[in-house]
């Protein structure tokens, strides 16, 4: 192991602000892309003849590509690097992005979905992976939140700002509104390579197939499944429970303020995120709320079951954030694309295939809550792996990063203080590297 026994000065806010923008822009385009489809569906539709199951194709066939892009995205991060790869899998996401903008027919249209929806998979796996290259154990948990907010800020600003702002600007064309949208990325996606941080690729080209042998891979893909499922479910079936309860007159109150409620998520995280990632509790918190919330939503009606809902999203969002951010602190370097990539392969699987599962039983029982009971019943399934996760899991005997930002910011958690061997094994703080964890 190398020798971590010095100290050293982080470097200065100035130098780590590009970064961190770079980050929150890249995590922005993780969701813009794919929110922006639902408000210009019917303009798209109207246009091109679409029908209703190839309408919501605009949306759910980004988030299927979001699971079966995950591996490539895995290959490319082996073979190219993290940053590398996110810069390609923006190109990627801006060319089925546009292309959809440019599309003439049907055909091309679902083509250019499933080229962005890679891109966008592609990306997903490249950020937790470059975090470890660009920035020092103690603020790999503040650089997850970093970049979740910007994805969480995309869903808003796609869903919200599209229609009232941006298609008015470009002429009421939904086609300009796309290509904006869009071509903005690529100068994200150039700028990547301005940090000086770590520019070579690894030494020895990493794994890239999921290491199902590691139990985080699963267990931590199955709980991404239930937040991406609590939360995709929901927002799918929030018009069909309030229409069923009357109150479809809500409907866009109700979907304001369920996708700010994880705006609200991702700023809680931007100042928590250093005393809660990589610890069970708040996991196994915010789970159990979820299902809280999502149970509300289906038992009250009116203001209270869309406050259900707003509650649901918001410890959702959390969720997603403590769940992302976990890979870049319990693994080595170059595990962490692969250990996010499989996380991602088994979450996104189950968010699509859970919610469609529970729209089928809806339509056989013409009760639109049977959709969110089964979504329910997943949850309340898997649930007992956030009492059992082994956080403390850190490949090749490397120092836990963890616990190094624990004790960068004075709270450390309890199970680290139990063992004298293992609390004197690690060293107060860690010395500036060129971006990898020492091994």
């Amino acid at each position: 192991m190398a020798d971590v026994s010095g100290t050293t000065t982080p470097p200065p806010a100035a130098k780590l602000l590009p970064v961190a923008v770079l980050l929150w822009l890249s995590g922005v385009y993780l969701r813009i892309p794919v929110l922006v489809a639902p408000p210009l569906a019917p303009f798209i539709s109207d246009e091109l003849s679409l029908s209703q199951a190839l309408t919501g194709a605009l949306t759910t066939l980004p988030i299927l590509m979001l699971a079966v892009g995950s591996m490539p995205g895995s290959l490319a991060i082996a073979r190219m690097g993290p940053r590398n790869t996110l810069a390609l899998a923006m190109v990627i996401m801006v060319i089925g992005s546009a292309g959809r903008g440019l599309s003439p027919d049907t055909i091309t249209l679902m083509l250019a979905s499933a080229v962005m929806g890679l891109g966008v998979a592609m990306m997903q796996p490249s950020l937790p992976a470059l975090l470890p290259r660009w920035l020092e154990p103690r603020h790999l948990a503040i650089g997850s939140a970093i970049y979740m907010n910007g994805m969480l800020m995309g869903e808003f600003i796609g869903a919200g700002i599209t229609l009232p702002v941006l298609m008015p600007l470009m002429d009421d064309s939904w086609r300009a509104t796309l290509l904006a949208w869009s071509l903005p990325a690529l100068l994200v996606a150039a700028a990547l390579f301005l940090p000086r941080r770590e520019m070579a690729r690894p030494v020895k080209k990493p794994a890239w197939l999921p290491d199902w042998k590691n139990p985080l891979t699963l267990r931590i893909g199955l709980l991404l499944g239930l937040s991406g499922s609590l939360f995709f479910g929901l927002n799918a079936y929030m018009g069909n429970i309030l229409e069923q309860q009357g109150n479809f007159d809500m409907l866009a109150d109700a979907l304001f303020w369920y996708n700010f409620a994880q705006v609200i998520a991702s700023l809680v995280m931007l100042k928590m995120a250093r005393y809660w990632v990589g610890l069970k509790g708040p996991i196994m918190v915010m789970a159990t709320c979820s299902i809280l919330g999502t149970v509300g939503t289906v038992v009250f009606t009116g203001w209270w079951s869309i406050a259900s809902a707003t509650f649901m999203s918001f410890t959702a969002g959390i969720l997603l954030i403590l769940l992302v951010a976990l890979p870049p602190v319990l693994v080595e370097s170059r595990e962490t694309g692969r250990l996010s990539a499989g996380n991602f392969l088994v979450g996104y699987t189950v968010a699509f295939s859970v919610p469609m599962i529970g729209g089928l039983l809806a339509d056989w029982g013409n009760d639109a809550r049977y959709a969110i009971i089964f979504i329910i019943a997943y949850c309340a399934l898997v649930l007992p792996l956030t009492f059992t996760l082994n956080l403390n899991r850190v490949g090749g005997g490397v120092t836990s990063p963890v616990l190094s930002h624990h004790r960068a910011y004075g709270s450390v958690p309890r199970r680290f203080m139990v063992g004298s061997e293992a609390e004197s094994s690690y060293p107060a703080s860690l010395p500036e590297t060129d971006g990898r964890i020492p091994s």
